[in-house]
């Protein structure tokens, strides 16, 4: 996956654009990868920002929820519930 692709990617899960999260799925990106200089994911991002379709929708397509960001070491469901997003954290128990 290009770099910028991913990138492209992160931030439409931090903005709420289920459209382009959708598209890079299906371009057969990996929901998972956490980049290097990032350490995050699109699960992580699309919960801390209280985006309920995106975090269905990547969950959907293999988005591991156990996945640690790798400067807090927080997971999705801790994102969610230090935003107050209690439909995100229902989603992720």
């Amino acid at each position: 996956m290009a770099a910028g692709d991913w990138k492209e990617m992160l931030v439409a899960a931090q903005n709420g654009d289920l459209a382009l999260v959708r598209y890079h799925i299906r371009m057969v990106e990996n929901p998972n990868y956490q980049h290097p200089e990032f350490l995050t994911t699109p699960l992580i991002e699309a919960a801390t920002f209280g985006h309920k379709d995106i975090v269905e929708f990547l969950l959907e397509n293999g988005a591991d929820p156990k996945i640690k960001e790798g400067f807090s070491s927080d997971t999705a469901l801790m994102m969610a519930k230090q935003n107050g997003h209690n439909e995100i954290v229902k989603l992720l128990k």
